[in-house]
């Protein structure tokens, strides 16, 4: 019924979709079920927590921390809210989200559209605790200090969620994704790291990266993160980049490509951080994940954990409890013991 349901929406345009998604599942989340319980060589203990499996829903859908536990009925492992900033903000104009059916894919401009971070620590402070649910925390478009933004986000919300991720590689708002530079990037880490040190509880931060980046950019980065001591990073976000093979009409509009022209190149730059941090530092895979065997070769090139939304967007929440069943298939057939077994195996 859910899967009928999400192809129900399909007909309506991108965005009014993704609305109409959430307000239902807002309405049917006290009454779902809850997915079974996960096989326990799916379970992956890592950034002090234990996620039932490896598979979570990515930021961008619950931008204001309003499903997070519906969603987590699902099946997923975990959930990330956000991008959440400051103040609220309504993003850029519309049109703004597209779907690019023949190539699995979406294009978005959205630019952090969102409710502010008072409304999102209100739904936060009031959710079911149960599941791990992370918040994803950006700067407001017009700031005139965005790791101003960052700190007051940080220290507002970091108490209310299980994991902080800092997102300095959105290619929507114009100029963020300089704060990936190493100077910029040492400054804000260090602002965030400080700022942590004198909470009660310390929160595992993430750093989501880009993956439009070259070699060098990923030695500073690399370098950056080891240092600082921050738990991990996303690899990764959206792309600029459009590859010659996409054929729908929308292709050549502006904003990130996500889906599955997204996966070679996204998974391509998680391996290359793998080589550079090696096992110090946690990585969860991101981009054109739509089976259990693309979750499981960013598992062998590196990622601990992974995350997925768009796909979702197309085959609907069936697909979650898919790529669980072919993961572990595969595990058994390679003949790793555990998730955590396979991480890395192809670097």
């Amino acid at each position: 019924m859910i899967d009928f349901a999400a192809r129900a929406l399909a007909v309506l345009p991108a965005e009014a979709a993704h609305r109409t998604t959430v307000r239902l599942t807002m309405l049917a989340g006290p009454f779902l079920a809850g997915a079974k319980a996960d096989d326990a060589r799916l379970k992956v203990r890592l950034l002090g927590l234990e996620f039932p499996n490896p598979v979570g829903l990515a930021a961008g859908f619950d931008k204001n921390a309003e499903v997070p536990h519906a969603m987590g009925k699902l099946g997923f492992g975990f959930v990330e809210c956000g991008t959440v900033t400051p103040r609220p903000q309504p993003g850029n104009p519309r049109p703004r989200l597209f779907r690019l059916r023949e190539d699995g894919a979406v294009v978005n401009r959205m630019g952090f559209n969102n409710d502010g971070m008072e409304q999102a620590a209100r739904r936060l402070a009031g959710r079911a605790r149960s599941g791990i649910v992370g918040i994803n925390i950006g700067a407001n478009k017009d700031s005139a200090d965005r790791i101003a933004d960052y700190a007051e986000g940080f220290q507002r919300l970091a108490p209310l969620a299980d994991y902080v991720t800092v997102n300095v590689s959105s290619p929507n708002t114009p100029g963020l994704r300089g704060l990936q530079n190493r100077e910029e990037l040492h400054r804000l880490l260090q602002v965030l790291i400080g700022f942590r040190a004198e909470q009660t509880e310390k929160k595992p931060l993430l750093l989501k990266i880009a993956p439009d980046l070259d070699e060098h950019a990923l030695d500073d980065i690399a370098a950056v993160v080891t240092d600082a001591g921050i738990e991990g990073v996303i690899v990764s976000n959206t792309t600029i980049d459009r590859p010659s093979s996409l054929r729908s009409p929308h292709a050549r509009e502006s904003g990130g490509l996500s889906g599955k022209p997204l996966f070679e190149p996204s998974t391509r730059i998680l391996k290359q951080m793998r080589q550079r941090v090696g096992t110090r530092l946690p990585l969860i895979g991101v981009g054109g994940i739509a089976s259990g065997a693309d979750a499981y070769e960013k598992i062998r090139a590196g990622a601990s954990l992974v995350q997925l939304y768009t796909a979702l967007a197309y085959q609907g929440p069936g697909l979650v409890t898919r790529i669980k069943r072919e993961l572990l298939d595969l595990l058994v057939r390679d003949g790793f013991a555990d998730v955590s077994a396979a991480v890395g195996a192809d670097v």
